[in-house]
């Protein structure tokens, strides 16, 4: 992928200024499911139509939507700069739910233009997992030139369980070395800024009754008692820090975690977690659970695994069941999943090489592709315009040479929402 046309393309020929792109699809891979020999017809930013009717094409070759990135560090973990330049984790405190990774992010970093070339058009990055909560989880697209049009939406919080958090300790801030240290500690944060929020509800409440009599009893003005309605409303407004208010969307469920995890009795925590405190999460990684029941309970808790990263060094003791075979049991479970690169662990580009894990253990060619498009939108909640080749969705979708599970495929054009930014 190039931030500016590449050399051999005429201007205007970015396809923008087009109205209609004619696409003649071999086999479309629509996110789903798949259908050979049919016409994708964008127009104006859009599918327009899919339609097995013979039309005059712009491109030709297999079609698939673009490829979505569940978790990644991308721009944050650079290439060609020293690990101390690296911004993935903040040392400052073990709970940092206000750190935003886009004010970490240099779009310059090469790995986004790599990226793009092999079709991930879309990552949702988070910070590191060495925080038991380290900020916020932001999906962002890959293929603009700096952070102004880069974000998709706001997603949620990253938050980190097992090894990563307790080994930490010579950070800065309170460290608890153990697993149930750490633990207790998010628990009891978790349940300071409840019961902090429990006593400024009473507080306004008991305010609100006091304004009552007081408006019965000496007739307020009307004026007056909308001042005091207000301020009572301010005051309970402003107990809150913007770190209480971040948890509470947690806590309330109006925004997902992102939670690390990989062993298997540290999985069953969070699913308890997430019972007791109503959260919504997502269960990253994974990578250490080797039985299939495990994944089970995932899947009846409803919490969806983003899986991986696939073909990384396993590196520390947290990892040692992390076995390729392991693929096959979350595919033969009751959990909803889709794949990650973890970038840099995997490169950006390698997404669509982990579905060979899958390939192995018999999973369909659309089953696979839909990992990293529909699969990763839905888990992310962007599954309203992107993740399918689909009528009326968002047209990014990539034209591959050959079938886009060749070892050898490329994609030939790759368009984002609507714009052609390379052929």
């Amino acid at each position: 992928m190039r931030k500016t046309p590449a050399p051999e393309m005429q201007k205007g020929d970015m396809m923008a200024a087009r109205k209609q792109v004619v696409i003649s699809a071999e086999i479309l891979y629509d996110g789903r499911g798949s259908r050979e020999n049919c016409t994708v017809v964008v127009e104006d930013g859009a599918v327009a139509d899919i339609t097995g009717r013979k039309m005059k094409a712009d491109f030709t070759g297999f079609v698939t939507p673009a490829f979505i990135d569940a978790h990644s560090h991308i721009g944050m973990d650079r290439e060609g700069e020293p690990w101390t330049e690296s911004e993935t984790n903040d040392v400052l405190n073990q709970i940092l739910p206000v750190n935003d990774p886009l004010n970490s992010i240099y779009f310059d970093d090469r790995a986004f233009a790599d990226a793009v070339d092999f079709g991930v058009l879309y990552s949702c990055v988070v910070p590191g997992s060495g925080n038991l909560l380290g900020g916020r989880a932001r999906v962002i697209r890959n293929f603009v030139p700096h952070r102004k049009e880069a974000l998709v939406s706001d997603y949620g919080f990253k938050m980190a369980l097992g090894y990563n958090p307790r080994s930490t300790t010579d950070w800065k801030g309170d460290r608890p070395s153990t697993r149930m240290g750490v633990y207790a500690m998010l628990e009891q944060k978790f349940d300071d800024v409840l019961l902090k929020r429990k006593k400024a509800l009473l507080k306004k409440e008991r305010e609100h009754h006091k304004l009552e009599q007081d408006t019965r009893e000496k007739d307020l003005p009307k004026k007056e008692r909308k001042f005091l309605e207000e301020a009572i409303e301010t005051e309970y407004r402003q107990t809150f820090s913007p770190a209480d208010n971040a948890l509470l969307e947690l806590l309330d469920g109006s925004k997902t975690a992102k939670v690390h995890v990989h062993k298997e009795d540290d999985v069953l925590y969070l699913i308890d977690l997430a019972r007791r405190y109503s959260l919504r999460v997502t269960a990253d990684h994974t990578c250490d659970v080797f039985h299939r029941e495990v994944f089970d309970e995932l899947g009846k808790a409803d919490i969806p695994v983003v899986y991986g990263p696939m073909g990384s060094l396993n590196y520390k003791v947290e990892l040692k069941h992390a076995y390729y075979q392991n693929a096959a049991l979350l595919m033969k479970s009751r959990a909803f999943f889709g794949l990650m690169t973890d970038h840099p662990v995997i490169m950006s580009p390698a997404l669509r090489d982990s579905l060979k894990f899958f390939l192995i253990a018999g999973m369909k060619p659309e089953e696979a592709i839909s990992l990293i498009t529909w699969r990763n939108a839905r888990i992310l909640g962007i599954d309203d315009r992107l993740g399918t080749v689909e009528k009326g969705r968002t047209a990014s979708l990539l034209v591959w040479d050959r079938h886009p599970l060749d070892l050898a495929a490329f994609p030939r054009m790759v368009m984002a929402e609507g714009k052609i930014i390379r052929k």
